[in-house]
């Protein structure tokens, strides 16, 4: 957007760049974007090493070595696969001084009339912009201000993630190592010689679910988990109980009509989401660009209308086989379970690549 002559102002709830989160793809339409904004070598300097995945039972086996797909883009960039921290830091970066950012504050108020929009902040003076874009996740304030409650258009998926990092090395460091039991999930992840922890699980929706309430989100762990005792799991279910920095969510989808409102539009999971299963980095990445451009063109409202027809069938196509997804990674029975394995022995194996990064 600046760029196009725009001067963006970035409003942040938290005080400074968050470091929870599992790492996150750039592909497929992503990659033009990030070799455009000129910061593949910093995304590839940051990248996780993880090449393969294998499937470990409760005993502590491991199964075949199976190659990750990837990708690669027109100028042969592949695919890449980063910590969620890092790749929020190195964009930031590069828009710096392009940018104004304002951290530990958000917005309470949108008033708009034909010539911009009156914001107010929680901690801030109230300011006046030609236009506001929530780009602000699946719990999205600038939805719920602009368009209506979460209730109308967030729907639980009956999963929820948990991630932490362990801050040791790997003990695959190159393979994501994936535990099932029905309904659960345990994977452990390298990251640049460190290893993060995810559970995944199935799980009924909490009416009073709270995505900040972590008192509440070591409860709903502790009792997804109980009875657990293979593997690894009870250790690595006892360190993330103990932990603060822990990234905790309920899988939903976001579904609405419209994703603009005058002069508010909506961006990634705000405006459209299956978190976890539905690519949201990559896809906010495309639409990011998507929406510069057509607001480059001039009248803001039909940028929004020619910004939402491209980028919606992207995010319908994703969002089509995200329960394809959720039922590979989660099977919902130890049957489920063994159909899968046995599904994933016809897939390519591979060798760890030891020399190059992803």
């Amino acid at each position: 957007m600046a760029r196009a002559g725009f001067r963006p102002t970035v409003v942040e709830r938290a005080d400074g760049q968050r470091s929870s989160g599992s790492p996150v793809d750039v592909r497929g339409l992503a990659l033009p974007v990030v070799e455009q904004m000129g910061v593949v070598d910093d995304l590839r300097a940051t990248a996780t090493h993880a090449t393969g995945i294998r499937f470990v039972d409760s005993a502590g086996r491991l199964s075949r070595r199976i190659s990750m797909p990837t990708s690669r883009s027109a100028a042969g960039t592949r695919e890449i696969e980063v910590p969620r921290a890092d790749l929020a830091r190195i964009l930031c970066a590069v828009a710096r001084d392009d940018a104004d950012f304002i951290y530990d504050d958000t917005i309470t108020r949108l008033d708009q009339d034909r010539g911009g929009v009156d914001v107010c902040f929680e901690r801030g003076p109230a300011r006046r912009f030609d236009l506001v874009v929530g780009a602000d996740g699946l719990h999205s304030t600038t939805r719920r201000l602009a368009f209506g409650p979460d209730r109308d258009f967030v729907r639980h998926l009956g999963i929820y993630v948990a991630t932490t990092p362990l801050g040791e090395p790997p003990e695959q460091p190159h393979d994501v190592l994936l535990h099932n039991t029905p309904g659960r999930l345990v994977a452990m992840h390298p990251v640049r010689g460190e290893v993060g922890v995810a559970f995944i699980f199935r799980y009924r929706a909490v009416a009073d679910f709270d995505h900040r309430d972590l008192a509440q989100h070591r409860r709903i762990l502790a009792e997804a988990y109980a009875g657990e005792h293979g593997w690894q799991v009870p250790e690595l279910l006892t360190r993330a109980l103990q932990v603060d920095d822990l990234y905790f969510d309920a899988v939903s989808k976001v579904t609405l009509p419209s994703w603009s409102a005058g002069r508010v539009v909506l961006l990634g999971d705000a405006a459209a989401s299956v978190s976890l299963f539905g690519d949201g980095s990559s896809l906010a990445i495309a639409g990011a660009r998507t929406l510069a451009t057509t607001l480059a063109e001039g009248d803001h409202l039909a940028a929004f209308r020619r910004y939402e027809a491209e980028h919606r069938r992207r995010t319908a196509a994703r969002g089509r086989g995200a329960g394809l997804v959720a039922a590979m990674l989660i099977p919902k029975t130890r049957a489920g379970i063994l159909a899968r394995n046995a599904a994933a022995r016809l897939l390519p194996t591979g060798r760890p690549n030891r020399t190059a990064g992803p």
